[in-house]
């Protein structure tokens, strides 16, 4: 699991470790880390150190030193190395100084600079670091949108992206490659910036960190949670998910979230519904009843919203009167827009909501005062991080919130986020079988947080196998430094998919993730 800690954490872990060691020793280790990195990516880039182009663009306090101290690390080791000094009363004394006795090369010219930045092998972003604010300011900027030939390696985290939120607000240098020291920072997973962070590498310093807010699961993590059944399971054991969607206007909504349904690990799906005819056509084994969730037979989770119509209100209704959990996705939740968090009251049954940010943006409207304009989507997508805790907070339910970093936010604080996916995925139905799949494992006995955390995890790796690419993360997360993501600056790679074909590739990829962890032990043969 890949977590990540508030600026205020690491400061906290970063001054109770720097009262234990001399002085300077973390940024040392720091700075080694990062210089070590660096040397691989100039021979991966180049066969060798010697001889490369190297360029510190540093800033004031310590991300500024650690930039200097790697550059000179670098120089010992045979690179031209200059300093960019972009506040050159406020530059580290000491890793300037180390850099001077490196003989590294040192520039206060912003024309000079741009000209070296321009011819550059590598790049080391150490202008603003994990406590800055806002974007770039005008000495900086010019580099964010300079020509570049070379590899930009941020120093724990891309100038002009928050560190705690991945909010940009401005004017943000892209990087190649983010080295961070001692934990992921929670904007470096959650777009806007982790698109501008790269592959993410992680260097460890020695910090002791309290518990993290924000997390992202992976393989080994996922395979644990995955509901496996038991030598005496039955259907009714595995957990019964009951799937009310569907209109005359969206039938292919009811298969499509039959479909993900069928695939999340429930024994058995039951579809109220206006297509029960095209959905036991499609999928004989599926349960039908007649009428909506009230009349329904036995579930253990319902799933409600998707291509609803005009019936959308009374389905939504009818499930969140049950005493299971309810999924509540699409056309339900411009109905729970309408009724607000109050339609959630009494709720003793988990909740979870699965907005993309327009309907979030209803939700929210939805939770204030009446009258209240829904908020623009794409401002609620530019704080991901900030929206999905909003919305957990005000229905105190768990939200899923859809987009270019899925977030999922549980109302007792705790964040995780989904490290898979691919823009191909931005294909219509694809968030009905994501709802038929999160409602399955729902069913099987997840908790809503895990279970939306499982069914985005396995949908993305869905997304990636129907799409031809390969089953990795995909969000610039990498084990090792210089693994730069492959959705970059040469375009999405891959094939135009199907939400039926991301559906099919579930099987698959659950196979994957239960095989990479070594869960593929026998079992017994089960029961009806």
């Amino acid at each position: 699991m890949r977590r990540a800690h508030r600026v205020e954490q690491v400061r906290a872990a970063e001054a109770e470790l720097m009262a234990r060691l001399p002085e300077g020793t973390l940024m040392q280790r720091a700075a080694a880390g990062l210089a070590a990195t660096c040397a691989r990516l100039l021979t991966r880039r180049r066969g060798r150190v010697y001889g490369s182009r190297v360029v510190v663009l540093a800033g004031s306090g310590d991300n500024g030193g650690d930039a200097l101290y790697a550059g000179a690390a670098l120089a010992r080791r045979g690179a031209r190395v200059t300093a960019v000094l972009l506040a050159p009363e406020r530059a580290h004394a000491d890793g300037l100084a180390a850099l001077r006795a490196a003989r590294g090369r040192v520039v206060r010219e912003r024309e000079v600079g741009l000209a070296d930045f321009s011819r550059a092998d590598l790049v080391l972003d150490g202008i603003v670091g994990i406590g800055g604010r806002g974007g770039l300011r005008p000495e900086a900027e010019p580099y964010a949108r300079a020509a570049r030939r070379g590899v930009v390696v941020a120093v724990d985290v891309p100038s002009g992206v928050d560190a705690d939120t991945g909010e940009v607000a401005g004017v943000a240098l892209r990087a190649d490659v983010t080295v961070c020291f001692g934990t992921h920072k929670p904007g470096l997973l959650i777009d806007p910036g982790a698109s501008y962070a790269g592959a993410v590498q992680l260097v460890e310093i020695g910090l002791e960190l309290p518990t993290a807010d924000v997390a992202a699961l992976q393989h080994a993590e996922v395979a644990a949670l995955l509901p496996v059944p038991g030598a005496e399971s039955d259907k009714y054991r595995r957990g019964v998910v009951g799937v009310a969607a569907g209109s005359a206007t969206y039938p292919g909504a009811a298969l499509l979230a039959v479909a993900g349904a069928l695939r999340g690990g429930a024994g058995a799906v039951r579809y109220v519904g206006t297509a029960a005819e095209e959905v036991v056509r499609r999928f004989p084994e599926v349960l039908v009843t007649e009428g909506g969730p009230a009349g329904a037979g036995r579930v253990q989770a319902w799933v409600v919203g998707p291509g609803g119509g005009d019936g959308a209100r009374q389905t939504l209704g009818e499930a969140l009167a049950s005493d299971v959990p309810v999924l509540v996705d699409a056309d339900g939740l411009t109905e729970l827009g309408r009724l607000g968090p109050q339609a959630l009251t009494g709720r003793t049954a988990p909740t979870l909501l699965t907005p993309h940010t327009g309907e979030a943006a209803r939700l929210l409207a939805g939770a204030g005062a009446a009258g209240t304009a829904p908020p623009p989507a794409d401002d609620l997508a530019a704080a991901r991080l900030t929206t999905a805790r909003r919305l957990a907070a005000a229905y105190r339910a768990t939200v899923l919130l859809k987009g270019s970093t899925t977030v999922i936010a549980d109302p007792g604080g705790a964040v995780r986020v989904n490290p898979t996916g691919t823009p191909w995925l931005a294909t219509a139905g694809s968030g009905d079988v994501l709802a038929g799949l999160a409602g399955s494992l729902l069913a099987a006995g997840l908790s809503a947080l895990d279970a939306a955390s499982v069914a985005a995890y396995l949908h993305g790796l869905a997304g990636r196998r129907a799409a031809g690419l390969a089953a990795g993360a995909g969000a610039g997360l990498a084990a090792g430094a210089g693994v730069a993501s492959d959705e970059g600056a040469l375009g999405v790679p891959g094939a135009p998919v199907t939400a039926l074909q991301v559906a099919g590739a579930l099987s698959a990829v659950w196979r994957d993730v239960r095989s990479s962890a070594g869960g593929d032990g026998a079992v017994g043969a089960g029961e009806e």
